[in-house]
Protein backbone atom coordinates (compact mmCIF):
# COMPACT_ATOMS: atom_id res chain seq x y z
CA UNK A 1 0.00 0.00 0.00
CA UNK A 2 3.26 2.09 0.61
CA UNK A 3 4.45 1.95 -3.16
CA UNK A 4 1.74 4.23 -4.62
CA UNK A 5 2.42 7.02 -1.94
CA UNK A 6 5.97 6.75 -2.20
CA UNK A 7 6.49 6.82 -6.22
CA UNK A 8 4.80 10.54 -6.21
CA UNK A 9 6.68 11.67 -3.67
CA UNK A 10 9.94 10.33 -4.71
CA UNK A 11 9.07 12.27 -8.26
CA UNK A 12 8.35 15.19 -6.25
CA UNK A 13 11.67 15.26 -5.23
CA UNK A 14 13.52 14.91 -8.16
CA UNK A 15 11.08 18.18 -9.17
CA UNK A 16 12.21 20.05 -5.97
CA UNK A 17 15.92 19.34 -6.79
CA UNK A 18 15.89 20.48 -10.21
CA UNK A 19 13.99 23.46 -9.18
CA UNK A 20 16.71 23.86 -6.99
CA UNK A 21 19.34 23.95 -9.45
CA UNK A 22 18.21 27.52 -10.81
CA UNK A 23 17.00 28.73 -7.76
CA UNK A 24 20.10 28.10 -5.79
CA UNK A 25 22.40 29.26 -8.93
CA UNK A 26 20.78 32.51 -8.79
CA UNK A 27 20.35 32.99 -5.04
CA UNK A 28 24.24 32.23 -5.09
CA UNK A 29 25.45 34.73 -7.56
CA UNK A 30 22.68 37.29 -5.68
CA UNK A 31 24.48 36.83 -2.69
CA UNK A 32 27.97 37.20 -4.31
CA UNK A 33 26.11 40.17 -4.99
CA UNK A 34 25.33 41.18 -1.78
CA UNK A 35 28.94 41.08 -0.45
CA UNK A 36 29.94 43.04 -3.28
CA UNK A 37 28.15 45.52 -1.13
CA UNK A 38 31.12 45.22 1.33
CA UNK A 39 33.16 47.70 -0.93
CA UNK A 40 30.47 50.11 -1.38
CA UNK A 41 26.52 50.85 -2.60
CA UNK A 42 28.13 52.02 -6.02
CA UNK A 43 30.31 48.80 -6.57
CA UNK A 44 27.38 46.57 -5.71
CA UNK A 45 25.03 48.51 -8.33
CA UNK A 46 27.42 47.82 -10.46
CA UNK A 47 27.86 44.09 -10.25
CA UNK A 48 24.24 43.96 -10.28
CA UNK A 49 23.55 45.81 -13.76
CA UNK A 50 25.76 43.53 -15.20
CA UNK A 51 24.21 40.52 -13.73
CA UNK A 52 21.06 42.34 -15.23
CA UNK A 53 21.97 42.16 -18.54
CA UNK A 54 21.25 38.14 -18.23
CA UNK A 55 18.63 37.76 -15.63
CA UNK A 56 16.39 40.66 -16.95
CA UNK A 57 15.63 38.94 -20.37
CA UNK A 58 12.50 37.99 -20.52
CA UNK A 59 13.30 34.37 -21.14
CA UNK A 60 15.66 33.83 -18.29
CA UNK A 61 13.46 35.96 -15.83
CA UNK A 62 10.39 33.88 -16.46
CA UNK A 63 12.54 30.67 -16.08
CA UNK A 64 13.81 31.96 -13.09
CA UNK A 65 10.34 32.89 -11.81
CA UNK A 66 8.37 29.50 -12.68
CA UNK A 67 11.43 27.95 -10.73
CA UNK A 68 10.46 29.97 -7.82
CA UNK A 69 6.91 29.12 -7.74
CA UNK A 70 7.89 25.11 -8.37
CA UNK A 71 10.42 25.68 -5.61
CA UNK A 72 7.81 27.26 -2.76
CA UNK A 73 4.87 24.32 -4.13
CA UNK A 74 6.89 21.29 -4.42
CA UNK A 75 8.94 22.20 -0.76
CA UNK A 76 5.32 22.62 0.49
CA UNK A 77 4.12 19.93 -0.75
CA UNK A 78 7.08 17.68 0.77
CA UNK A 79 6.81 18.79 4.14
CA UNK A 80 3.39 18.35 4.31
CA UNK A 81 3.85 14.86 3.16
CA UNK A 82 6.65 13.77 5.29
CA UNK A 83 5.65 11.00 7.24
CA UNK A 84 5.71 11.94 11.47
CA UNK A 85 8.21 10.29 13.26
CA UNK A 86 7.40 8.06 16.66
CA UNK A 87 7.52 9.70 19.14
CA UNK A 88 10.48 7.39 20.81
CA UNK A 89 12.66 8.13 17.70
CA UNK A 90 12.91 12.12 16.88
CA UNK A 91 14.04 13.26 13.99
CA UNK A 92 17.65 13.73 14.02
CA UNK A 93 18.78 17.64 14.65
CA UNK A 94 19.65 18.63 11.41
CA UNK A 95 16.94 17.25 9.58
CA UNK A 96 14.29 19.48 11.46
CA UNK A 97 16.67 22.44 10.40
CA UNK A 98 16.66 21.33 6.74
CA UNK A 99 12.60 21.29 7.56
CA UNK A 100 12.24 24.49 9.02
CA UNK A 101 14.92 26.39 6.81
CA UNK A 102 12.98 25.22 3.84
CA UNK A 103 10.11 26.72 5.20
CA UNK A 104 11.02 30.44 6.27
CA UNK A 105 12.77 30.15 2.26
CA UNK A 106 9.33 29.28 0.86
CA UNK A 107 7.59 32.11 2.88
CA UNK A 108 10.93 34.34 1.99
CA UNK A 109 10.61 33.84 -1.73
CA UNK A 110 7.07 34.54 -2.27
CA UNK A 111 7.20 38.16 -0.36
CA UNK A 112 10.15 39.18 -1.51
CA UNK A 113 9.87 38.14 -5.47
CA UNK A 114 6.12 40.02 -4.60
CA UNK A 115 7.41 42.72 -3.24
CA UNK A 116 10.60 43.16 -5.79
CA UNK A 117 7.40 42.74 -8.57
CA UNK A 118 5.10 44.96 -6.57
CA UNK A 119 8.23 47.61 -6.61
CA UNK A 120 9.07 47.69 -10.04
CA UNK A 121 5.71 47.76 -11.62
CA UNK A 122 3.38 49.79 -9.32
CA UNK A 123 5.83 51.71 -7.93
CA UNK A 124 8.26 52.33 -10.50
CA UNK A 125 11.75 51.49 -8.41
CA UNK A 126 14.82 50.59 -9.57
CA UNK A 127 14.93 47.37 -7.02
CA UNK A 128 18.70 48.04 -6.29
CA UNK A 129 20.41 48.36 -3.06
CA UNK A 130 18.23 51.05 -1.96
CA UNK A 131 15.32 49.13 -2.75
CA UNK A 132 16.42 46.36 0.09
CA UNK A 133 18.35 48.96 2.17
CA UNK A 134 15.31 51.35 3.13
CA UNK A 135 13.73 48.54 5.39
CA UNK A 136 17.34 48.72 7.31
CA UNK A 137 18.01 52.26 7.77
CA UNK A 138 14.40 53.51 9.12
CA UNK A 139 12.66 53.09 12.00
CA UNK A 140 10.80 51.34 13.49
CA UNK A 141 11.07 48.91 10.50
CA UNK A 142 14.84 47.51 10.67
CA UNK A 143 12.92 45.55 13.53
CA UNK A 144 11.54 43.83 10.77
CA UNK A 145 14.00 43.70 8.37
CA UNK A 146 16.80 42.55 10.19
CA UNK A 147 15.41 39.41 11.19
CA UNK A 148 13.98 38.64 7.40
CA UNK A 149 17.21 39.15 5.24
CA UNK A 150 19.10 37.62 8.31
CA UNK A 151 17.28 34.75 8.62
CA UNK A 152 16.75 34.12 4.65
CA UNK A 153 20.53 34.36 4.00
CA UNK A 154 21.13 31.89 7.17
CA UNK A 155 18.32 29.18 6.12
CA UNK A 156 19.75 29.20 2.49
CA UNK A 157 22.90 28.70 3.61
CA UNK A 158 21.98 26.37 6.20
CA UNK A 159 19.60 24.23 3.55
CA UNK A 160 22.47 24.32 0.95
CA UNK A 161 24.88 22.33 3.48
CA UNK A 162 21.88 20.16 4.31
CA UNK A 163 21.23 19.06 0.47
CA UNK A 164 24.84 18.69 -0.08
CA UNK A 165 25.13 16.31 2.53
CA UNK A 166 22.55 14.02 0.46
CA UNK A 167 25.99 14.29 -2.07
CA UNK A 168 27.98 12.40 0.69
CA UNK A 169 29.78 9.01 -0.59
CA UNK A 170 28.38 6.10 1.43
CA UNK A 171 31.21 5.59 2.82
CA UNK A 172 31.90 9.03 4.44
CA UNK A 173 30.05 8.13 7.71
CA UNK A 174 27.83 10.43 9.93
CA UNK A 175 30.51 12.33 11.30
CA UNK A 176 31.23 14.41 8.07
CA UNK A 177 27.41 14.42 7.70
CA UNK A 178 27.19 16.24 10.63
CA UNK A 179 30.13 18.43 9.90
CA UNK A 180 28.81 19.31 6.54
CA UNK A 181 25.41 20.71 8.42
CA UNK A 182 26.99 22.61 11.02
CA UNK A 183 29.34 24.36 8.91
CA UNK A 184 26.29 25.63 7.41
CA UNK A 185 24.36 26.51 10.38
CA UNK A 186 27.88 28.78 10.80
CA UNK A 187 29.09 30.25 7.91
CA UNK A 188 25.06 31.04 7.48
CA UNK A 189 25.16 33.41 10.50
CA UNK A 190 28.39 34.56 9.40
CA UNK A 191 27.48 35.42 5.83
CA UNK A 192 23.89 36.67 7.11
CA UNK A 193 25.72 39.48 9.71
CA UNK A 194 27.98 40.36 6.92
CA UNK A 195 25.27 41.60 4.13
CA UNK A 196 22.76 42.88 7.16
CA UNK A 197 25.46 45.00 8.66
CA UNK A 198 26.74 46.22 4.76
CA UNK A 199 22.98 46.77 4.43
CA UNK A 200 22.90 48.64 6.91
CA UNK A 201 25.31 50.71 6.94
CA UNK A 202 28.11 49.71 8.66
CA UNK A 203 30.86 49.67 6.37
CA UNK A 204 30.01 52.82 4.15
CA UNK A 205 27.42 55.64 4.70
CA UNK A 206 24.50 55.00 2.15
CA UNK A 207 22.34 58.20 1.26
CA UNK A 208 19.38 56.68 0.17
CA UNK A 209 17.01 58.61 -2.56
CA UNK A 210 13.62 60.06 -1.15
CA UNK A 211 11.21 57.56 -3.27
CA UNK A 212 12.78 54.81 -1.07
CA UNK A 213 12.55 56.49 1.97
CA UNK A 214 8.68 57.28 0.80
CA UNK A 215 7.61 53.93 0.53
CA UNK A 216 8.36 53.62 4.66
CA UNK A 217 6.70 57.32 5.28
Amino acid sequence: MGEPRSAPMNALRRIHRLSALAVGAYALVHLANHLVALQGVEHHIAFMGALRQVTRLSAVEALLLAAVLVQVVSGLLLARGRPRAPRAAPRPFLARLQAMSGLYLAFFLVVHVGSVMVGRSVLGLDTNFCFAAAGLLVAPYYLFFVPYYGLAVAAFVLHLACAMRRLLPAGAGPAWSRRIGYAGIVGGVVLAALIVAAFSGAFHPIALPPAYLATFR
